[in-house]
């Protein structure tokens, strides 16, 4: 079984920057892609960011130009470098990892990420 914890969150200010890291543990090696997402209160949870098993990545148009995935294999890793940072950022952010053995769809349990304006 996959396990992800995200960390990171926290307040930032409005044109701040914030690094969001997502730890995977257990049955990586069934881990195919991985992604963030982001849900913001009173809303839908939402795709942000997302690294394929080729390592090409792909963004939401909201966050397009302003963050940056990566995925580090060697650490089992995911992370979302987030730059000029908007209220509407505002969110709990989770990880998640589509996987191609066990349980194909994993999610971590999530991390705040609050923008004062």
């Amino acid at each position: 079984q996959v396990r992800l914890v995200e960390s990171g969150g926290g307040p930032v200010q409005s044109g701040g920057s914030l690094r969001l890291l997502c730890e995977a543990s257990g049955d990586v090696f069934c881990i195919w892609a991985m992604s963030w997402y982001r849900q913001a209160p009173g809303q839908e949870r939402e795709w942000v960011a997302q690294v394929q098993g080729d390592g090409s990545s792909n963004y939401a148009d909201s966050v397009k130009g302003r963050f940056i995935v990566s995925r580090d294999k060697a650490k089992n890793t995911l992370t979302l470098q987030m730059s000029s940072l908007k209220p509407e950022d505002a969110a709990v952010y989770y990880c998640n990892s589509v996987n191609w053995c066990g349980d194909p769809l994993v999610w971590g349990q999530g991390t705040m990420v609050t923008v004062s304006s």
